[in-house]
């Protein structure tokens, strides 16, 4: 996955952030699952990365108008 820019992000319409917010959202999921079982990580700072990329989704989200 790679890093999520503000301005990719302003780029896309809204369905396609709304698309990549759930992509992104279960991929934490699957990331936290696979920390709090005891697995390793191929990279740990991926759950940071994924929490800001969803953060700034969100943030350019209700800069438009509306999350």
């Amino acid at each position: 996955m790679a890093i999520l820019r503000a301005e990719e992000i302003r780029g896309m319409s809204r369905e396609e952030m709304v698309e990549k917010l759930k992509e992104l959202r279960g991929e934490l999921a699957r990331a936290r699952a696979t920390a709090a079982a005891g697995g390793s990580l191929e990279n740990p700072a991926k759950i940071r990365e994924l929490k800001r990329a969803i953060a700034r989704i969100l943030t350019v989200m209700k800069e438009k108008g509306g999350a």
